[in-house]
């Protein structure tokens, strides 16, 4: 009697309701991508879920499941990479960033469909083409997760001072309510710390919605405060450049690429949609780029519009301490506060199955056990402690943004989507979508080389 090992990577609304609480340290979270196990019998296949179970989803859901992922603290450093640039640059750079982040979802979603059933996965596309490299996207999921939940720690120990004035403008300048540090730490081991130690997040799922609302919720306040409000101050003309080329670009590409970054999403997607066809995943993909798109053009040129060279970044910020400004910042904060327990799971999965290389004693089957108590205990305290370590040390968020987009999201946008349908092509006829693979493996390869190696001079 053999063992089968099924990988499935769906949100985690599928899963709950196939299994209800029991989800284990391996599964994905609201669509997060990391690799799932169950394990059954030639008998009597338990807990296998079928593809009828998984194909439910409309074409409209899986728009919303990757637009809630590539809306985030991405648009916050938007206008900032704008002013490094100039107007035009940032403009073209968007559209570029988001044009070469749709073609990676979508030779994801070709890669997907070499995937027999609905058991689509990074780990399940990596065993048809490089299968001793699984480690390396572990690795590049691990890294994106870390560097997004440090940003959403930064975001709150900088807008959370900015709505205390907003409540009570008459609080000193000297006052300990305002010191970011203060709610960094309070913000952790008040309520993070707690919800990061759960096994399971389920309970969250709903408040992912909150992401949609904040970013609404700043176009609105970008678009008031430069087209209608009369006391505004708008920049001097000499401050607002149609173009600014300097070496600096290459610190703030990444930026630019973390935005559109939800190819993470994309197998949870193909596995859950009733119909994905080649045609139907290609209309959920522009569909979602091209809102995004839309989103960030429009923040990234009213914000820069309003604010010049001298944009800040995090926009939230840069607006006068209102009522109507401070709804939007804690809408912001409330999106973060809630996703980060969702970023340190994803990441915490990925480094275990990292460190079960370096440990002799385990099976080094592809579908590890869930961790210990003692093992999870202390993976999670790690991340906890590395994450408040930098949140208090880096109060630059485009700073965070191009580390995390020259390393993560670069390798999880461009590398990997390229390489896996070029190696799954590999001894076809050359064709456009093939050479265009290589050529979108290739960029991502020079931009994490180059941007990443100027980051790092940078900040030396």
């Amino acid at each position: 009697m053999g063992t089968k090992y099924v990988d499935l990577d769906t949100p985690a609304s599928s899963v709950i309701s196939s299994f209800g609480p029991s989800l284990d340290e391996n599964r994905p979270l609201l669509s997060r991508s990391t690799v799932t196990s169950y394990t059954t019998t030639d008998e009597q296949p338990s807990s296998a879920i079928t593809d009828e179970q998984i194909a439910k989803a409309s074409p409209f859901s899986g728009i919303f499941n990757l637009l809630n992922t590539i809306l985030g603290t991405g648009m916050l450093a938007m206008p900032a990479a704008v002013a490094t640039v100039g107007l035009l640059p940032g403009m073209v750079l968007t559209l570029i960033s988001g044009i070469a982040s749709g073609a990676g979802l979508y030779f994801l979603s070709e890669s997907a469909s070499s995937v027999e059933g609905r058991r689509a996965s990074f780990f399940a596309v990596s065993q048809l083409t490089y299968p001793g490299a699984a480690v390396w996207f572990d690795t590049a999921i691990a890294i994106k997760c870390f560097g997004v939940a440090v940003s959403y720690l930064i975001i709150i120990g900088d807008v959370m001072p900015q709505v205390v004035i907003s409540f009570d403008s008459s609080v000193a300048k000297d006052s300990i309510l305002l010191d970011r540090k203060l709610w960094i730490t309070a913000v952790m081991f008040g309520l993070l710390v707690p919800l990061s130690f759960k096994r399971t997040l389920d309970s969250f799922r709903h408040i992912s919605a909150l992401a949609i609302l904040a970013v609404v919720y700043l176009c609105a306040i970008v678009i008031y405060y430069y087209f209608l409000s009369p006391d505004f101050p708008k920049p001097p003309p000499e401050d607002i450049e149609l173009i600014h080329l300097t070496s600096s670009i290459f610190g703030k590409l990444p930026v630019f690429i973390f935005g559109f970054t939800c190819h993470q999403n994309l197998f949870s997607v193909h596995n859950e949609l009733k119909n994905n066809s080649r045609r139907s995943m290609v209309k959920v993909i522009l569909s979602s780029i091209i809102t995004a798109g839309v989103f960030y053009e429009l923040i990234a040129i009213l914000g820069y519009l309003s604010f010049g060279r001298h944009s800040r970044g995090n926009i939230i910020l840069e607006y006068p301490a209102t009522w109507f400004v401070a709804g939007g910042r804690l809408a912001i904060v409330i999106c973060v506060l809630f996703g980060y327990p969702l970023q340190i799971h994803p990441c915490r999965g990925s480094v275990d199955k990292i460190l079960m290389l370096f440990d002799p004693s385990k099976d080094k089957s592809p579908f590890p056990d869930p961790p210990s108590t003692i093992k999870h205990f202390a993976m999670t305290t790690a991340l906890l402690i590395g994450t408040y370590i930098l949140a208090i040390t880096v109060s630059e968020l485009d700073l965070v943004l191009a580390f995390v987009g020259s390393t993560g999201s670069t390798a999880v946008s461009f590398i990997l989507p390229g390489l896996f349908y070029f190696k799954l092509h590999e001894h076809e006829r050359w064709t456009f979508a093939k050479i265009s693979s290589l050529v979108l493996a290739t960029f991502g390869f020079t931009v994490m080389t180059v941007c990443l190696s100027y980051n790092i001079f940078k900040l030396l």
